[in-house]
């Protein structure tokens, strides 16, 4: 196996660990965010006052106030939630987690340019009365899937 290979499996591992990690979370509506937010409610949870969590950070009330009320809208900074949720004794928790595992993913867009490029050719085969059986189309599709999925080309999720 080569070291790009090597390198692309643990990559995918580590993503892999996230969906199942977080995958639960992450297919809920808002995936998982509170109504007002996770610094309002984990601020609220904990006692604490606007004012408290504002002098721990060094910054006004206003500004804790407009990030609680930016983070629900999804425009607060990541500079901002980490601050805060150091403030407040806790972790800042951030990740970008796939629908599925990697592997399915990367299958899934295999088989769509498989399939484009099977039926491509299967127009032209057509045309020339050597049409496949609907077997035959699906066997070359998972065959030229298998050999893109292999060889992972750098035009793999260009759209054309």
């Amino acid at each position: 196996m080569s070291i790009d290979k090597i390198v692309a499996k643990q990559y995918r591992d580590r993503v892999n660990q996230a969906v199942s990690q977080f995958g639960d979370v992450a297919i809920q509506p808002n995936h998982g965010l509170p109504e007002e937010g996770w610094l309002r409610t984990v601020r609220t949870a904990l006692g604490m006052t606007g004012t408290q969590l504002a002098k721990k950070l060094g910054v006004t009330k206003a500004r804790v106030f407009k990030a609680e009320q930016d983070e629900p809208h999804g425009s607060v900074t990541l500079k901002s939630m980490q601050a805060m949720a150091e403030a407040m004794d806790c972790h800042f928790v951030y990740a970008i987690v796939p629908k599925h595992n990697v592997e399915d993913v990367i299958k899934q867009r295999a088989l769509e340019k498989a399939r484009e490029q099977v039926n491509a050719a299967s127009t032209h085969m057509t045309l020339e009365g050597q049409s496949l059986s609907k077997e035959q189309l699906e066997y070359e599709i998972e065959r030229v899937a298998a050999q893109i999925m292999d060889k992972m080309p750098s035009d793999f999720w260009n759209e054309e």
